[in-house]
């Protein structure tokens, strides 16, 4: 270490100082909630071979769940023993929501061949998966790692689930590479969404942290390409249907049709003359 690198590492000290959390480890949060994957959905080799003893798996993610929440542990409204304890006492819960979510595709989507493909390939499944458990952990106030669940599961898949959504039953993500679901978000049940959809909030200000600044959506609607609903005030009536690349910041009745109209200029040359002819569509 040089003598001008000394005031670098005075600085670095007095940062960490500031810090007001520890956290667990990335890559083992990572390897936690892929690992309960396999025990809930054990349809590939390896997961056969993580859950061919079910108990003993079972206790060593509840072990893993314990050293996750230690690092938190001054921050935490319960012993991370307890809050562990919770988490799991809640997944038979979970894990049927998460069978409403696997039908929902295997029954939606014409490609899928089955619900071992769903649940071993399909990005949107996986991405819903953490999200439930990640929320149940955020339910019971526990900080930052459910963040970090959702925001594995975002690099893993491309979809961005804040925790603190709230998604009711048999939700589907169709392809999801770009879909964003921001922190208030509502979803009811029986809703379809594809890729690039964004249910975000219209400005960002750091005093609306505590607001509803996302949208509502309703039972039985379907949100294609590229759509982006905005807005805490917004609701999308029941039974609606979103058409790709709507921008939406304002409420629409149930029932409602609503698309993205727009005009094509398709230009040809003649063979008789050299000005264009135009169509337009």
């Amino acid at each position: 270490m040089t003598v001008a690198n000394a005031p670098f590492l005075d600085h670095l000290l007095a940062q960490r100082a500031q810090y007001r959390y520890k956290l667990p480890s990335r890559p083992a949060a990572g390897q936690f909630i892929d690992q309960l994957m396999r025990l809930l959905f054990p349809v590939t080799q390896d997961c056969q071979a993580f859950s061919q003893n079910i108990d003993e798996s079972y206790q060593s993610l509840n072990t893993q769940l314990v050293n996750l929440l230690c690092p938190l542990d001054t921050n935490l409204p319960d012993t991370p023993e307890a809050l562990a304890n919770q988490l799991f006492d809640r997944l038979p819960v979970i894990y049927d929501n998460l069978l409403f979510d696997a039908h929902a595709i295997a029954d939606n989507d014409p490609a899928a061949v089955g619900m071992e493909e769903v649940v071993a390939v399909y990005p949107g499944f996986y991405a819903i998966s953490v999200y439930r458990i990640a929320h149940e952990l955020m339910r019971m106030n526990v900080p930052l790692l459910p963040r970090m669940l959702t925001e594995y599961a975002h690099g893993q898949t491309g979809i961005d689930i804040h925790p603190g959504a709230q998604i009711g039953r048999s939700f589907f993500i169709d392809h999801g590479t770009g879909v964003v679901i921001g922190e208030t978000t509502v979803i009811g049940d029986n809703v379809k969404i594809y890729q690039g959809v964004t249910l975000g909030a219209t400005y960002v200000a750091k005093s609306m942290a505590q607001k509803k600044r996302h949208p509502t959506i309703e039972n039985n609607v379907v949100i294609y390409a590229n759509a982006t609903i905005l807005g805490g005030y917004t609701v999308v009536g029941h039974d609606s249907i979103i058409g790709g690349n709507v921008w939406l910041t304002q409420s629409v009745e149930p029932h409602s049709l609503v698309f993205h109209q727009h005009q094509t200029d398709i230009r040809l040359k003649s063979l008789e003359s050299p000005e264009p002819i135009n169509f337009v569509i």
